[in-house]
């Protein structure tokens, strides 16, 4: 019998249905940073507040990230990979179309956090699901496809933002989300998590993480390689206005584009970084290089006089190349763990470096007020890049690993950090 094409085997019903819910998540996901300004001035909110009270919708968006991360990975493993992914949708599917009926701050901050919650169950399960049907040979490339076309979600957003009121946008996302719910009725479970399910009732324990020396520190090396991505995101995008006004650009700049500029960049790096992972044999060699990348266009972002708005643009997309191992960081994690955990360890790893705004944003106001704005977002860049290379210093290759194991408990209780 001839062995299907790498094409062919890539391009399953649950790889696209993955892709596609990965390109609603990251819509719905940034279309806030894409009209936090239209949104909150027509709720009212003085101009001398908007980056106060956008740091506080943000970080209500993360806290139902996290929350969710944590749900939906335990259910991922308990209940199985489709559960999550039908559930989830509905979820942050409904809540953004409510998105668009908010009257007050407080309202609008509640339905983040709902949405939160719905949209952290996308990526991990996604990516965990489409590693564990494609051979361990072309798993890079898979899910290089689904960041690819997840990331364009951003870009369509910015359009969308561009010629529709803010609310429109919000309804045109929740029905996007509830369309592709009608498609996921033809995707299967994963075999390797059916069988691992016959086998063993121990699934989805998010305390066994935290069980032993080796699984807290080989989890949280997972979280900490992956939190420059969402400095660029979270900070220098979200506050793209702030920045250009503080480098005393020639036009204001719209945060909307910025963002949709950063995901240009960031749908390019993610093939590529997939693609280079293949190519070298390696995923740690390429998000060094990628980390690496991240360093040198913060310093040119924050410091190289950029004079026009053109030019600025222009570095957001470089940018987003470098923050562009956003699906290999995830993949690394699915891999890092046993077909019991996985979900759980791929859905939470994420949403915790999304999380990490709530962290990352009052240490960016507190940079910026004894700082300024330039200097303390390149002290908080510097820190999260200097996290990042110490988490993937001693993480395990995990290119080509055969994913059909169980992770085991280990009896050796964890400890402090400093007695690692």
């Amino acid at each position: 019998m001839t062995k299907p094409s790498t094409l062919r085997q890539l391009l399953q019903i649950p790889v696209i249905v993955a892709a596609l819910g990965y390109f609603v998540d990251i819509y719905d996901l940034l279309l806030f940073s894409i009209v936090r300004i239209d949104s909150l001035k027509s709720l009212g909110v003085p101009d001398a507040e908007l980056l106060n009270q956008g740091v506080y919708l943000i970080n209500m968006q993360m806290a139902g990230l996290l929350i969710g991360g944590i749900l939906w990975g335990i259910l991922g493993d308990k209940r199985g990979r489709i559960t999550v992914l039908f559930a989830s949708i509905v979820i942050y599917s409904l809540a953004n179309v409510a998105n668009g009926f908010v009257t007050t701050v407080d309202q609008y901050a509640i339905l983040r956090f709902i949405a939160g919650i719905g949209l952290a169950g996308e990526l991990g399960v996604g990516i965990t699901l489409v590693a564990e049907i494609l051979p361990k040979e072309i798993r890079g490339y898979g899910t290089s496809l689904v960041a690819g076309v997840g990331m364009l979600g951003a870009v369509l957003a910015y359009f969308i933002a561009e010629h529709f009121e803010w609310r429109i946008a919000y309804f045109i996302g929740g029905g996007l989300g509830l369309l592709l719910l009608l498609m996921r009725v033809k995707v299967f479970e994963s075999g390797i998590f059916t069988k691992t399910k016959e086998k063993t009732s121990s699934r989805g324990n998010f305390f066994q993480l935290f069980a032993s020396n080796k699984q807290f520190f080989k989890y949280l090396r997972c979280i900490l390689i992956g939190i420059p991505v969402w400095f660029v995101a979270g900070i220098l995008m979200t506050f793209s206005p702030e920045f250009g006004k503080a480098l005393n650009l020639d036009v204001a700049i719209v945060a909307g584009k910025a963002v949709m500029w950063e995901y240009v960049g960031l749908t390019i790096g993610d093939i590529s970084s997939g693609l280079l992972s293949q190519y070298f044999n390696s995923r740690k060699k390429v998000v060094r290089l990628f980390i690496l990348l991240v360093g040198l266009f913060v310093v040119i972002y924050l410091f190289i006089p950029l004079k026009t708005a053109s030019m600025f643009y222009v570095i957001c997309v470089f940018l987003g190349f470098a923050a562009g191992y956003w699906a290999l960081f995830v993949t690394i994690a699915a891999e890092q763990f046993g077909t019991n955990l996985r979900a759980t360890v791929a859905t939470t790893v994420p949403n915790f470096v999304r999380g990490s705004m709530v962290i990352m944003t009052p240490i960016f106001l507190i940079f910026k007020d004894q700082f300024g704005i330039l200097v303390g977002a390149s002290l908080l860049g510097l820190l999260t890049i200097t996290i990042a290379l110490f988490g993937l210093w001693k993480m395990d290759e995990t290119f080509g690993k055969d994913l059909d194991f169980i992770e085991e408990t280990d009896p050796k209780p964890a400890v402090s950090l400093a007695m690692q």
